[in-house]
């Protein structure tokens, strides 16, 4: 056995590798034929097949066609429903009609209620929606079916809001939140999202205090494939992504859970979100969420699950979700270091630890961290350099983007070997004392700046337990030092993929960085490998094979089709038309229309059209002028008050538009209604508004009314840019169908007619 040690605890670490990605989720899915009162993917993917059949932004006809689908649905269930309908904007200054659809269950309490959420609106104006968000409504629609099957009759009253413009702001969940009676009744939220077409649905706790009740009580809900931690829970509460729950936290103060996905992220808000590519396995993992929690939470005490109190929390092994609170984080740390100092000074007495070694010992971790940390840090500006063409992926990763994952990982852990195998005179036990000293410091500098992280200390002490064997024994099974490292195999190596699928491969140094600071607790293993130069040289051949298949996979086809985009802009001002793209690397389809004579635009115009990432035109040349009605401004009054000055005007298209962007040259802003809406102040007085007033997201080709207030000193002007999405079927041009590999560019306001007009008024 002591003659395959080595190679059975290598076998041990790749399998624990798999396993930890392996078992988090369900493998298997259940079909139509699953009974009745049990939740079933295969009937919840008949609803995400006809919600996803067409893309249905909020003002398109598919979206019409879905609300209808949905109450539909909802009715054959026994449910009465209802519309919501209301002009709303969130913190983005998007305006839109808002149409929820609403049901209740009634329960035999008192009628404090559980909410289940998801939205049903798609991400304008390609995409098919099947995973964002057609999979959560799919799942609602599913889970409820079951539970009512099943003749239960709830405590709470369960209360389905099936939300709508959450892509353009969260829109729907505001105008229930402001304005529905029932949002009162409102205890708990479980929300439903998507960022991705499969992978894990992620846990993440909403609340404006601690999460302590929330954890307790989710966690005796026991949900078969529990994926969450404190760590993913605290970067979420600092990034500015929100859903549809962020609402109800800020403003009703009510708590709840979102369930999201996020692997495939290339697919979320395009035309690939369909449902062929949704991930089976994810769905039913949606639905093993939400049916023991829909069981547990529709008859549990929800009437005060606020706590002053946060937890640690964190999945392990066997759908377990160990939680504590975090006035033991001090405590643990302390402890970890202690102990690690009385194994310094007994390692040293027993001369089992030489300080010369041990400082020695400091440098290959010192080496391979920099080495890996840079790596990651310049890998994907270098892939921009190569592949160009991978700028117009606008979320960050792309289709070969897994590849990119393994292939820098398997390179940093050939620098580690590799490094270490130069210093494979040094005993494994004082080349482990750094790592591990290094590891105690980064838990206690988290354990005040992110508290979430603070479960980073159950590896270190699985570790200090591999140093104790190291100190008071000669020859350690290599085998036992395997198992005792899958804490933090367990624990970090999921975080090596997750980063750079959520965030885009720019998190590249996350994934480097997490393989060294896990190789540092690997090294009871493999400090005593004596063949890590051959280790060194394969993971460097598979890291080479990695990119080389990367490589082969970067090209465009019609299953990973390239982004782009085209725009035709007429000025009604001055007369001049042009077309437009924001594609760094224009294709044959949109050059066509460029021309050779494209030109970059000035400072300032080219991020005139307000998009998600602040994407701005890359490209313009010279159009032919179209006769593309302009939209009428008429001015409704214009009136002092005390030192103000308020301006009325109606906008009325004359033509099929979906879109109003209105920017202003006024510097203060009293306030603004749109169709009698006002925007919230604090978007308003946000500086990074800069000119823009706000985007109207049109239903029913409705006009927008603007009701402008400043002070009177100013004199205002109105730049507007109406928008259709109809270049390739609007019959005053012959745009062709885009090329089988390409699709519309997600996140920008793409396939459009626009035509840009100011308004001036004269001083009162």
């Amino acid at each position: 056995m002591k003659r395959y040690a080595a190679t059975l605890s290598l076998l041990f670490i790749i399998g624990a590798v798999y396993w930890s990605f392996y078992a988090i989720m369900p493998h298997t899915y259940t079909k139509v034929n699953a009974p009745e009162n049990t939740f079933s993917t295969e009937r919840a993917m008949i609803q995400v097949r006809a919600i996803s059949q067409k893309p249905h932004s909020v003002g398109s006809a598919a979206h019409e066609e879905v609300r209808e689908y949905l109450l539909s649905e909802l009715r054959k269930m026994g449910l009465e429903t209802q519309v919501q309908e209301g002009y709303t904007s969130g913190n983005w200054g998007n305006v839109s009609k808002a149409r929820n659809i609403l049901t209740r269950i009634k329960g035999s309490g008192n009628g404090q209620a559980l909410m289940l959420l998801s939205h049903y609106d798609s991400s304008p104006h390609s995409s098919f929606g099947a995973s964002d968000d057609a999979s959560g409504v799919a799942t609602i629609l599913e889970g409820i079916r079951a539970f009512l099957s099943g003749n239960n009759v709830p405590e709470n009253d369960i209360i389905i809001l099936f939300s709508d413009a959450e892509e353009l702001g969260l829109n729907g969940a505001r105008l229930f939140v402001k304005q529905h009676p029932w949002a009162k009744d409102v205890k708990l939220v479980l929300n439903f999202e998507a960022r991705g077409s499969g992978g894990p649905g992620f846990m993440l706790v909403e609340t404006n205090g601690g999460n302590s009740a929330l954890i307790r009580e989710f966690t005796k809900a026991r949900p078969e494939y529990p994926v969450s931690n404190s760590f993913m829970y605290s970067i979420y509460k600092m990034l500015p992504n929100d859903t549809d729950l962020t609402i109800f936290r800020e403003d009703a103060d009510t708590d709840g859970f979102n369930f999201a996905f996020i692997d495939d992220h290339f697919d979320y808000h395009t035309a690939l979100d369909t449902e062929q590519r949704l991930d089976r396995n994810t769905l039913e993992h949606q639905g093993s969420y939400l049916m023991p929690l829909l069981h547990y939470f529709s008859n549990a005490d929800i009437s005060n699950l606020k706590s002053n109190e946060d937890y640690v929390f964190f999945n392990a092994p066997f759908s377990i979700l160990v939680s504590y609170p975090f006035s033991w984080i001090t405590a643990m740390n302390v402890l970890a270091a202690v102990l690690f100092l009385l194994l310094l000074i007994f390692g040293i007495a027993k001369k089992k630890i030489r300080v010369r070694e041990m400082l020695l010992g400091i440098l290959p971790f010192v080496i391979t961290l920099l080495i890996s940390g840079l790596i990651g840090y310049y890998s994907w500006p270098l892939l921009l350099k190569i592949y160009p063409e991978y700028r117009d992926i606008l979320h960050g990763f792309t289709y070969n983007g897994y590849y990119y994952i393994a292939a820098f990982t398997a390179l940093s852990l050939a620098v580690c070997f590799f490094t270490y195998h130069k210093f494979s005179h040094l005993r494994p036990v004082n080349l482990f004392v750094f790592p591990l000293f290094f590891w105690i410091i980064l838990c206690i500098l988290l354990g005040i700046y992110l508290e979430g992280a603070s479960f980073f200390v159950i590896p270190v002490y699985a570790a200090l337990i591999a140093m104790a064997i190291l100190v008071f024994f000669e020859k350690p099974g290599l085998l036992l030092m395997a198992v005792i490292t899958l804490p933090a195999i367990w624990i970090f190596t999921p975080f090596i993929q997750m980063f750079p699928v959520g965030l885009g491969l720019k998190m590249m140094v996350a994934s480097t960085l997490f393989t060294v600071l896990l190789f540092g607790l690997l090294i009871p293993v493999f400090g005593f490998y004596r063949q890590q130069d051959k280790l060194a040289l394969f993971t460097g051949v598979v890291s080479l094979v990695l990119l080389i298949t990367a490589h082969t996979e970067s090209g465009f086809t019609e299953d990973r089709p390239k982004p782009d985009s085209l725009l035709y802009v007429l000025d009604a001002d001055t007369g001049k038309a042009e077309w437009a793209t924001y594609d760094k690397v224009p294709g044959v389809w949109n050059s066509a229309y460029l021309g050779q004579d494209k030109k970059v635009p000035s400072p300032g115009e080219e991020a005139t059209i307000t998009s998600k990432y602040n994407t701005g035109f890359s490209y313009t040349s010279t159009a032919p002028v179209k006769e593309v009605p302009a939209p009428v401004a008429e001015i409704l009054s214009d009136t002092l008050i005390g030192t103000d000055r308020q301006v009325e005007v109606c906008i009325m298209p004359q033509r099929h538009v979906t879109r109003l962007d209105v920017f202003t040259s006024l510097r203060n802003i009293v306030s603004c209604k749109v169709n009698g809406f006002a925007l919230p102040e604090k978007y308003l007085q946000n500086p990074k508004r800069e000119n823009r007033l706000f985007s109207h997201f049109i239903s029913d080709n409705d006009y927008t009314e603007i009701s402008l207030r400043f002070p009177k000193g100013e004199t205002p002007e109105l730049i507007l840019y109406e928008a259709s999405n109809d270049l390739l079927d609007n019959p005053l041009f012959t745009v062709p169908a885009r090329p089988e590999d390409h699709i519309p560019m997600p996140f920008v306001l793409n396939d459009a007619v626009v035509v840009k007009k100011t308004v001036t008024f004269d001083r009162p």
